[in-house]
């Protein structure tokens, strides 16, 4: 298959099965060349061969766990030193369904160094290049419990908080730099987070779980319609407007210099 409509570089992390494959697929589909990040190289390079394959595209594997350091600084180098890289979709994380009572410490440090430490030294390594450049897309794969933190694990919620605010903060900065940004908030998705996170998905009721393919999919026309915060589920788009709206509004009276009528003593 000959190659058309270049778009440059995706690296896509996390891409070795689910959303990431799917990303991967999409991507390569639209005319994007590929370099796909995940820590299964088996799975990560029959992915690449079949793309490679089925697209006519270019596309590089590397085999790397993020939330070990030499791994991860193995792919910032690439970020940095890779001129053709325009699109990058950080979708690796670790997850847990666990309470806080029951969950284990070392798993929550794990998967905060993965899902905000990766994510934040991954997207430092690609911004400089964007801006250089004159443009490039972020993708940041974050989760509704990045506002419904009642949901699932506290501190998983919280790290997808953190991806949430953080690409709302890095849209602010980098628009007018010709930098696009998107946090992409997916509900129940039928990937093999669950069993990692401890709820099998067979125990989720069917009606709110979505596919990866058609997260992905709604994912992108979201991306196409210059959103920045995309939640594939929500059916009523007036409902997250009104949210930011509510937001928005009281961002200009959070701070004082003096205490709120109602926190002062009688």
């Amino acid at each position: 298959m000959s190659k058309i409509n270049g778009k440059g570089t995706a690296l896509v992390t996390g891409a070795s099965a689910g959303i990431g494959a799917v990303y991967a697929d999409r991507l390569a589909k639209r005319g994007y060349d590929l370099i796909l990040v995940a820590r299964n190289g088996e799975r990560l390079n029959s992915l690449a061969d079949h793309l490679a394959d089925r697209t006519g595209r270019t596309v590089q594997t590397v085999v790397a766990d993020l939330n070990d350091k030499g791994g991860l600084a193995r792919v910032e180098t690439i970020l940095r030193t890779n001129r053709g890289i325009t699109l990058l979709v950080n979708n690796a994380g670790l997850g847990d369904a666990a309470p806080l009572l029951d969950a284990d410490v070392e798993k929550m440090d794990e998967m905060i160094r993965l899902n905000v430490g990766a994510l934040t030294r991954l997207t430092y390594a690609a911004v400089p290049g964007f801006v250089a450049r004159g443009g490039g897309t972020i993708v940041n794969i974050a989760s509704v419990v990045a506002i419904a933190p009642e949901l699932l694990n506290g501190v998983y919620g919280g790290t997808k908080a953190f991806v949430l605010a953080f690409s709302q903060s890095l849209n602010h900065e980098l628009a007018a730099k010709g930098v696009r940004v998107q946090a992409v908030l997916p509900g129940a998705t039928a990937t093999e987070f669950w069993d990692a996170a401890g709820r099998p998905i067979e125990n989720l009721p069917k009606e709110i779980v979505m596919s990866a393919t058609d997260m992905v999919d709604a994912s992108l026309l979201g991306l196409d319609r210059g959103e920045t915060v995309t939640i594939p589920a929500l059916a009523d788009a007036a409902q997250w407007e009104s949210f930011e709206a509510a937001r928005r509004a009281m961002s200009g009276k959070l701070s004082s210099a003096v205490p709120a009528a109602r926190y002062r003593a009688a």
